[in-house]
């Protein structure tokens, strides 16, 4: 895995793991290990995907459930990109903190959804279609957001997980 790479999955686990830990912290059933696991490796076939191909959720997701025989890490890998059912944070702790993780991630830094999303349509924008997949992921990420901060009782978009408090 290529170090950029790797330091945005480092980071992506800290928050990841800071929303297990208010998770347990409010009694529910998280397993912290686990979430960190899908996190350190929900971009692990990013480099393969950016030089031949393909969508490195899914692949990547293979490759975990392959190596791991873990279903609910790999969950996590496969579904931190598409979304397509409720947002219930209780139900889907797991995949719903990966994909907000990777969205408050940008590089190898911790920043507001608002910064991250305007960054992608920058890099990524290229045209109408991929314009407005990337602001239905913005409102995704948001209803995520809501329901953590609902479920977790704090507010998450004033969150700094870099020293996992308030700012």
């Amino acid at each position: 895995m290529p170090e950029h790479i790797r330091a945005h999955s480092e980071q992506v686990a800290n928050v990841a793991i800071a929303l297990a830990e208010l998770g347990v912290r409010r009694g529910l059933d998280v397993s912290i290990e686990s979430i960190a696991s899908s996190a350190l490796l929900h971009d692990i076939a990013k480099a393969y995907t950016i030089e031949f191909g393909g969508d490195h959720a899914w692949i990547g997701g293979s490759i975990v459930l392959s190596e791991t025989g873990n279903p609910y890490v790999a969950q996590g890998v496969v579904h931190h990109v598409h979304w397509d059912w409720p947002v219930d944070s209780e139900l889907c702790f797991l995949p719903l903190a990966i994909i907000y993780a990777d969205k408050r991630v940008m590089h190898d830094s911790v920043v507001s959804l608002n910064e991250r999303f305007e960054d992608l349509v920058v890099r990524y924008g290229r045209n109408d279609r991929i314009i407005a997949n990337i602001m239905k992921a913005k409102v995704l990420a948001e209803q995520i957001e809501r329901a953590f901060s609902e479920q977790l009782g704090i507010s998450l978009h004033e969150y700094s997980f870099n020293s996992r408090r308030m700012v």
